[in-house]
């Protein structure tokens, strides 16, 4: 399906063929069913997600409801967005095991679960893994991933600005030696 236009769930799945409005359907009622409370479903991004709203949490780094889940028919596949697995990498091993475990081959990113049938899910581990977090403790992981985040962005930038410092010192080093040639060369002549 190319990117959808739909404003509404209902469309989005009106907009889908019969068959696959079934997949995602299914998987959206796995998701429904495990959500804790205080997430809202909407249609962001052009696939259905289960966010934060900015009306609970407005401090996102891109002024959107902070997404937890998102699902989307895509060309060749489906995609299932977990993004609450994106930012604990424990927990993201923890998932990746039990899907396993469930006999199933996991295609994933760092949270698009990629599948093209709903017999490739074990929908009970998704179920548990989006019932496993409740706004709350997902805004305190989020903050704490900003956080870490920007102290790595910080650690980068003092390395970016200490190597900077040690081309210039070589740079002055060189551009000495050399005037300092040019100046012996001259005396000798």
């Amino acid at each position: 399906m190319a990117a959808s236009t739909a404003t509404t769930v209902a469309q989005y799945l009106a907009e889908l063929p019969p068959d696959r409005r079934v997949v995602v359907a299914r998987v959206r009622d796995v998701v429904r069913a495990n959500l804790p409370a205080g997430y809202e479903e909407s249609v962001s991004w052009g696939m259905i997600c289960w966010s934060i709203p900015l009306s609970r949490y407005p401090d996102t780094y891109n002024g959107q409801p902070l997404g937890y889940a998102c699902l989307a028919a895509q060309k060749n596949h489906y995609a299932l967005y977990l993004t609450c697995l994106y930012m604990d990498a424990e927990q993201s091993a923890a998932f990746a095991r039990a899907f396993t475990a469930a006999g199933h081959r996991l295609d994933m990113g760092k949270s698009c679960l990629r599948f093209r049938t709903i017999d490739e899910l074990p929908l009970d581990v998704i179920g548990r893994e989006i019932a496993r977090t409740p706004p709350d403790e997902y805004i305190a992981l989020y903050e704490r991933s900003r956080a870490a985040a920007a102290k790595q962005r910080a650690g980068t930038a003092a390395t970016k600005v200490g190597a900077k410092q040690k081309v210039a010192a070589k740079q002055k080093a060189t551009a000495k030696k050399a005037a300092k040639k040019a100046a012996s060369t001259r005396a000798a002549a």
